[in-house]
């Protein structure tokens, strides 16, 4: 049984939350975030910290993911969240044009992908991409987004893939 919707969140000196019926508003330096919980999860701001309750025992899975989306909202405003990802090949690369990331990765074409609102994207070479914004899942979305755009393969490794990710590789053919 899982105990993440007992915790109690802290929050940091620069963040409010405000509760608004089943909306939950978080501000911080890095942004403001919104989500709507469940009618039957309340949440309660007592100074610091932000306490999580369900009505009763059949809405668990809902206390749970309220309380670490809330807890995440907080990290997002405060901290950010960062995916960093690596083009491995001939020719592979990243490079930034105007609101758009354009990839090179083997095709006969440069794929261009639109950089959605909350997102900022640093290339420092043309080979490694940061992915930031306060959004956890918009963050992971367009960093998985990009990464589909061609996936690293088994035999030489390459491909567009996260920096701490491991490529498990084959042998491949081998002269007789």
């Amino acid at each position: 049984m899982s105990r993440i919707g007992n915790r109690v969140l802290t929050l940091p000196s620069n963040v409010t939350l405000t509760v608004d019926g089943n909306k939950i508003t978080v501000k911080g330096p890095k942004g403001e975030l919104s989500t709507e919980i469940s009618k039957h999860i309340t949440v309660e701001v007592n100074n610091e910290e932000v306490v999580i309750k369900r009505d009763n025992d059949n809405y668990k899975n809902f206390h749970g993911t309220a309380n670490a989306n809330i807890k995440n909202m907080i990290i997002g405003v405060s901290e950010g969240f960062e995916k960093k990802l690596e083009a491995v090949g001939v020719g592979y690369r990243f490079a930034l044009k105007g609101n758009n990331l354009v990839v090179t990765a083997g095709y006969s074409h440069p794929v261009e992908v639109s950089i959605p609102e909350g997102i900022k994207l640093e290339v420092p070479s043309n080979t490694e991409l940061f992915v930031r914004g306060a959004d956890k899942q918009l963050v992971g979305e367009f960093a998985a987004n990009v990464r589909k755009i061609r996936q690293p393969e088994p035999y030489k490794g390459k491909g567009i893939r996260y920096s701490d990710e491991h490529i498990i590789r084959k042998v491949g053919k081998k002269a007789a």
